[in-house]
């Protein structure tokens, strides 16, 4: 019977780890394929390390961290969590594990542009998905928006702070953007595109050429996916937690579901989408579960 199941080797389930290996508790930490993290090409909104870091660099330290406490990641599948008399049961296809608490630190999934060729994008580094992040090192940047209805314009707006350079483009027909929003993007001197580009690649100077219906290409610096996400709470829905409008967990302040013994962190909690929030979530939840088990 372990103290504690982690779901989820991000930086909130790695963190959350550490921490229950340092209260010297019994714990599993499960690792889930495509973390979003691995995606990050650099990041200087990390605190600490002023000169950014990738990722995957940041995962590899924060595993070598956790294995200085003999703390170790298992490369598995949840497929099933149930409930039992003394906590939970967790299936990793054919292999069960009990356990008192389960730590949910499953992230989400980012809704990639249905756009030919946005995996050069990637390849290159010229696709974000987090303003909030990478906003300043965009300053004086032609920025390109990839967006969907209201969801695109506000992100839109909220890159103008870092630009006078910014395209919202149109990515779904069926949700477009609001009038009052219309008016603001206006106002901001955002140039609105009702339609998605074609195609998209990265140019031979690294400028990302989008292509366009009449046969203009627009030329960006960067470009912002701006489509929203998955939130990966299908456990915590399938257990009766509480879900938000988007299928975020809902959590209380130390990070507990409404499902007794059943916690949450990082980006598949209800709250803001970031790896200093993630790092926070998981030394509050880490530290009540700890408590709770005493």
């Amino acid at each position: 019977m372990l103290d504690c199941l982690v779901i989820g080797a991000g930086p909130a389930g790695l963190v959350a780890a550490l921490y229950l290996r340092r209260f010297r508790r019994a714990i599993r930490l499960v690792s889930l394929p495509g973390s979003r993290a691995l995606k990050i090409e650099r990041s200087h909104n990390v605190p600490g390390f002023p000169r950014g870091i990738s990722g995957r660099a940041l995962l590899q330290r924060l595993r070598q961290q956790l294995a200085m406490v003999d703390g170790t990641v298992v490369e598995a599948a949840v497929t099933r969590l149930q409930r039992s008399d003394e906590g939970f049961v967790a299936d990793l296809g054919g292999t069960s594990l009990a356990a008192r608490t389960v730590l949910l630190a499953t992230g989400v999934e980012d809704i990639e542009p249905a756009l030919p060729g946005v995996d050069d994008l990637q390849r290159h580094g010229r696709l974000r998905h987090c303003p909030v992040c990478d906003g300043h090192e965009h300053l004086g940047w032609r920025i390109a928006v990839l967006g969907r209805g209201d969801h695109g314009a506000r992100e839109a707006l909220f890159l103008r702070r870092f630009s006078s350079h910014v395209v919202l483009f149109d990515m779904q027909a069926d949700d477009p953007v609001p009038e009052a929003r219309q008016a603001q993007l206006e106002r901001a001197g955002i140039i609105h595109v009702a339609a998605a580009p074609t195609a998209a690649h990265v140019g031979a100077s690294g400028e990302v050429r989008l292509m366009l219906t009449d046969s203009a290409v627009h030329e960006a610096d960067v470009a912002y996916a701006a489509l929203g996400c998955r939130p990966r709470s299908a456990l915590a829905g399938e257990l009766g937690a509480k879900l938000d409008e988007r299928g975020s967990i809902v959590t209380d302040a130390h990070l507990s579901t409404c499902v007794p013994g059943l916690y949450a962190a990082g980006d598949v909690v209800s709250a803001l989408d970031q790896i200093a929030v993630a790092h926070g979530h998981a030394a509050i939840a880490a530290t009540a579960i700890h408590n709770s088990l005493d």
